[in-house]
């Protein structure tokens, strides 16, 4: 079967690239099989971020919230190293706030509230809350959905009648 992959020209990646991406696509219905496809690209692109979020997408739309959260890991462990930020949050805010408008920032912002939102889905209420709150802080246009987990995870109980 021929597969036209030019329709995915935003993918910085090889043609056989985009072939896997779109076979694990034709075959969403069996996981196991479509999950081996993404799992290849992962392998063959060795962290190339389009690719990364693709996975990211995948198993979370799949449920399969371990590897979201991996997977999410990966992708803001190579924009860390990428653009050389600080490990203490204190440190690498400022940074955030002054280029957020920046592509590398934005991808960076919107994987950690992502890795808030998998955290909240993983029980990890927590971790998800103090991710939440961080990127809140920063995202004063409410680009990247944070204040919104962070509602729902702070909303009082409601009570029965």
């Amino acid at each position: 079967m021929h597969t036209d992959t030019n329709k995915f020209s935003w993918f910085q990646v090889p043609e056989d690239i985009k072939h896997l991406l779109i076979l694990a696509a034709q075959s969403w219905d069996n996981t196991s099989v479509s999950e081996q496809y993404i799992q290849q690209a992962l392998v063959r692109t060795e962290g190339n971020t389009d690719i990364l979020v693709a996975a990211y997408r995948f198993f979370y739309y799949k449920n399969n919230y371990s590897l979201a959260l991996q997977t999410t890991y990966q992708l803001l462990d190579k924009i860390r190293e990428s653009e050389k930020f600080p490990d203490k949050w204190e440190e690498l805010k400022p940074i955030l706030v002054s280029r957020k408008q920046e592509s590398p920032i934005r991808l960076y912002l919107n994987a950690y509230a992502a890795a808030g939102l998998v955290l909240a889905k993983l029980g990890e209420i927590e971790q998800a809350k103090e991710i939440s709150m961080r990127v809140k802080e920063i995202d004063d246009k409410h680009d990247f959905g944070a204040g919104i987990l962070l509602d729902v995870l702070t909303r009082p109980a409601e009570e029965d009648d």
